[in-house]
């Protein structure tokens, strides 16, 4: 890239669909350690003559090819970062490693991770507003989130789909769920989309009922955090049993029950809201 020596050196998120590219090295200890790789120019090597514009793909040996779309996406602490999507994954070699996303917690810092977050939903936005859901014409990108239709003007802005997530308490226990789409063993909390209309606590009701047959009250807010799997935001909250018996939606849960501190089942790992819910509720 010309005048690389003028630019700051910032981290590069690098993604093939939902994986990203990690450094590897080994420290004092001779332990491997993993980070997103830092620079001045992206960490893959660019052909001599190739330039930075939109619409690119890669070479299938890593390469950047001409065309490839960089994009650079500021953090909510202000830092700036470059995310790069690559159209063939990078095999692994003494330097790089390739993981998932939602793996990638396990291996970088929590700042990183969050940052890769981010990093991908722009990706992921950016792939499917190629065109205007309007009209069909190919969008031009004005802002780092804007892009809009150059024949209809439709404006068209990275999604954020809204869910709550419920920690249900009935006396010393909480409810505990398995869905039909994770990812493991683990049980987790109820948890759903809010739909046109609703409040986020008559979103919490109708899911608890529609889910398990049960009622809640107390509604209370706890926290929220993005969820960029694709593109999410899960809002906390806790409530208290009211009444009913359990009887699962089978088309979304597989199991579920309540379980107090010295019974519980395997939990959801320690990226995501709902463990932190039940570590806060175990204390």
């Amino acid at each position: 890239m010309e005048n690389a020596e003028k630019q700051d050196i910032t981290q590069w998120f690098v993604f093939f669909k939902d994986q990203l590219l990690l450094k590897k090295e080994d420290n004092e200890e001779g332990r491997t350690v993993y980070s997103v790789p830092c620079g001045t120019q992206p960490p893959l090597p660019t052909h001599a003559d190739s330039t930075i514009h939109e619409d690119g793909t890669t070479h299938k040996d890593g390469t950047i090819h001409e065309g490839s779309t960089i994009h650079k996406v500021c953090l909510p602490t202000g830092e700036t970062v470059h995310a790069l999507a690559i159209d063939q994954p990078v095999e692994e070699t003494e330097e790089w490693f390739m993981v998932n996303l939602r793996s990638s917690y396990e291996y970088i810092t929590p700042e990183a991770y969050r940052a890769a977050g981010k990093a991908y939903q722009i990706l992921y936005w950016d792939q499917h507003s190629r065109f205007c859901p309007v009209c069909g014409s190919p969008t031009e990108q004005l802002t780092n989130i804007m892009k809009k239709c150059p024949a209809c003007a439709h404006e068209i802005y990275p999604p954020i789909s809204t869910a709550i997530i419920v920690l249900v308490r009935r006396g010393e226990e909480i409810l505990l769920v398995h869905a039909r789409n994770f990812r493991g063993t683990f049980y987790g909390l109820v948890a759903g989309f809010l739909e046109p209309g609703e409040t986020l606590e008559q979103c919490v009701q109708r899911e608890v009922l529609e889910e398990t047959g049960l009622k809640v009250k107390n509604i209370t807010y706890f926290d929220n955090q993005p969820w960029p799997y694709p593109s999410g935001l899960m809002v906390g909250f806790i409530a208290d049993y009211e009444s009913g018996e359990i009887k699962l939606q089978q088309e979304e849960l597989s199991a579920g029950a309540f379980y107090s501190k010295d019974n519980l089942p395997e939990l959801p790992r320690k990226l995501s809201i709902a463990r932190r819910m039940i570590d806060w509720w175990r204390k």
